[in-house]
């Protein structure tokens, strides 16, 4: 039982044996670092409770804690501050029951639990992935593999928009321009080559509007009349009409697409367990639509189209079928939310991992699904997130000015390689072992940088910056996690020795100051696991692994390990360097983020 629930339970008995009183929640924080104690129990919440000196109270409760709890050595009050001092028998006995498990924290998903499905990605079919893509992926995966970490079953997916007028731009520009070239014939990955001739269209949709401007035309006709564009307009009918050829040249260049996002994934150290595609998506939603009407979820206009009215809900009415007849894209959302659940029935809740733009889409999304009457609606989650700048601004695709996935992951690599030479880090390395190292480091370094960030905010992305060996950043922790594994390999002694209050461990159990402060640090990780689960952010776990990292080194430089004068110092500090070292790989891997042995 961690400390907080330990003295949670007592306090609440003191309150009936001093006071007669129930007790409600406790609130907890750490002792501030100018006076002694290892937890503080804040005292003001309880005056609503009962009427008192709120630093009377706090004497008559420490001095209950310290007659009726082991736990407890002893106490002092500041205020409205009950500061409580733990034994050292405490943190070494909550140690020896963790040094063995490889996944501390980490807790096992219950048979019969609902398992939650996390979206992410979802890329278009006629670009590669960007740097904004990095962040939604890094996010998804991040959040995914901390659902698990804190007891969940979770399916990661993603629905690829593989239709649409967006794609029959890149079809027809490489009919008219491509000559018939291949990703073989050029050497490109197959999204790069697609994404060139999307860059093509918009190059001759602007040339085309410019000359019906210039033959009198308005910009706005213009635009509406290109041939170009007509022709992308006339290919899309095509395609939903089963177009036999249309349909082929669509495959054969999807195809292309999906072989070299598979590669991003592959080095971006991201993965997916379930594929949905728009192409056999975008009609769902309409027979459920059909069943709203019938139950007054929905209403139909004088036009035909139909309507979901949210008004009383504080937002407006929302539009899910067109006139025509045709879906919208929240008619789609709808149907594949409803197809999922039907795909994997222990589905309970989902996570789209989608930017701030489409706040409000979700927002009417799942309000529309809990109005259809699914139960499961009320465990959708949009982990909305904030735009990825860069010092040269904003990106976009269709003018080809995107920072490219494949490149700043190429260029963070080498952006690593160069400072590890300036800093001398990896001389006795040879050179497939350094590209190994700088890989690793600077993924690493992009990952920390983007996922240390509260994912509600903009992110200005510096790549020299995050890869930096000194601060909260990603190559700082990873160098700490190979400073340990050296100091392991150096350990030449059997450590297989377990310490309690019973040892003559210096002073009977007695821990020094720095020893006592990382384990605290140890403690809090099953709770930051949780806490970062329920609010579906990876940078808790970023900020509690630079916390934890920053405790380590400043024992390492105030202690001696290796060099302790009682071997049972020595053992113990290598067994907290290694416990150490394994939850900073294993928060580490939660961010998706490997770390080098040497280096």
């Amino acid at each position: 039982m961690s400390i907080q629930k330990t003295l949670a339970h007592h306090i609440k008995k003191a309150f009936i044996s001093l006071y007669n009183l129930e007790l409600g929640t406790i609130e907890f924080q750490a002792t501030r670092k100018e006076f002694e104690g290892d937890i503080t129990v804040v005292i003001f919440p309880m005056l609503r409770l009962i009427k008192m000196n709120p630093a009377q109270l706090g004497e008559d409760l420490g001095n209950y804690l310290v007659k009726n709890v082991d736990e407890v050595k002893g106490f002092n009050v500041v205020k409205g501050f009950l500061n409580i001092v733990i034994a050292d028998a405490f943190f070494l006995n909550f140690f020896n029951e963790i040094k063995e498990e490889e996944k501390f924290g980490f807790v096992e998903p219950q048979p019969n639990d609902k398992a939650i499905m996390v979206e992410y990605s979802s890329p278009n079919t006629n670009k590669p992935l960007h740097l904004g893509h990095i962040r939604n992926n890094l996010l998804g995966y991040s959040v995914a593999e901390i659902l698990k970490a804190a007891g969940n079953k979770v399916y990661k997916t993603q629905i690829i928009n593989d239709r649409g007028i967006h794609i029959c731009k890149s079809m027809l520009a490489w009919q008219r321009f491509g000559n018939g070239e291949t990703p073989e014939s050029t050497g490109l990955k197959g999204d790069k080559l697609v994404g060139n001739y999307y860059v093509k269209f918009d190059q001759e949709y602007k040339k085309e509007i410019q000359e019906l401007i210039t033959e009198g035309k308005t910009e706005e006709q213009a635009k509406k009349e290109a041939s170009i564009l007509l022709e992308a307009q006339e290919m899309l009918l095509k395609w939903e009409a089963g177009d036999e050829e249309v349909v082929s040249l669509w495959k054969k260049m999807n195809q292309w697409v999906y072989d070299g996002f598979d590669i991003t994934y592959k080095n971006l150290g991201v993965d997916f367990d379930v594929l949905y595609y728009e192409s056999d998506t975008y009609l769902l939603g309409k027979d459920f639509v059909a069943q709203g009407l019938k139950t007054g979820v929905f209403f139909k206009k004088e036009d035909g189209s139909v309507w979901c009215d949210l008004t009383d809900d504080g937002l407006d009415e929302k539009i899910v079928l067109r006139s025509d007849g045709t879906a919208v894209y929240m008619t789609q959302d709808i149907g594949t939310a409803i197809q999922r659940i039907k795909d994997y029935p222990d589905v309970g809740g989902m996570v789209y991992t989608v930017g701030n733009e489409q706040d409000y889409h979700f927002k009417v999304l799942f309000l529309i699904l809990k109005k259809l009457g699914f139960d499961w609606a009320k465990n959708l989650f949009h982990l909305s997130y904030g735009m990825v700048d860069l010092p040269s601004g904003k990106m976009k695709s269709r003018e080809g000015t995107v920072v490219d996935a494949d490149d700043l992951i190429t260029e963070m690599a080498t952006t690593a390689k160069e400072i590890s030479q300036e800093l001398g880090k990896l001389e006795e390395y040879n050179e497939t072992e350094k590209q190994t190292i700088y890989n690793t480091i600077g993924l690493g370094a992009l990952k920390y940088f983007i996922l240390k960030v509260d994912p509600k905010k903009r992110i200005l992305f510096d790549p020299a910056a995050s890869v930096d060996f000194q601060g909260n950043t990603g190559p700082f922790i990873q160098y700490t996690y190979a400073r340990i594994q050296a100091i392991l390999r150096k350990a030449n002694f059997d450590d297989d020795v377990t310490l309690s209050a019973s040892d003559s461990y210096r002073n009977e159990a007695s821990l020094h100051p720095k020893e006592k402060e990382l384990i605290k640090q140890l403690q809090l990780f099953p709770e930051v696991i949780q806490n970062a689960a329920h609010n579906h952010s990876p940078a808790l776990i970023a900020n509690y692994t630079y916390d934890l990292v920053k405790g380590f080194n400043s024992f390492y430089q105030s202690v001696s390990i290796l060099g302790a004068e009682k071997d049972s110092e020595k053992i113990f500090r290598v067994q907290l360097s290694q416990v150490v070292s394994n939850t900073i790989k294993n928060a580490l891997s939660l961010l998706g983020i490997n770390v080098p042995e040497r280096m």
